[in-house]
């Protein structure tokens, strides 16, 4: 993971499984939303611009 993303303040997805087994964190930052698994944080985390993630929000909720 860059060092750049390390100071992010990610937050836990709130459909995350409570058993730890589907989680997801987020990070809004400017210019981008960054999303990654938090049972390994390790990894480089993917980023997608503010309406992208708007987007996919929608599709997800059904809006």
């Amino acid at each position: 993971m860059s060092s750049g993303t390390t100071e992010l303040p990610w937050f836990k997805s709130s459909y995350s499984g409570s058993e730890g087994d589907s989680c997801v964190e987020v990070a809004m930052a400017e210019p981008a939303v960054h999303v990654r698994d938090s049972k390994d944080t390790g990894r480089p985390a993917f980023t997608v611009g503010h309406e992208g993630w708007g987007s996919f929000v929608r599709f997800a909720s059904g809006r």
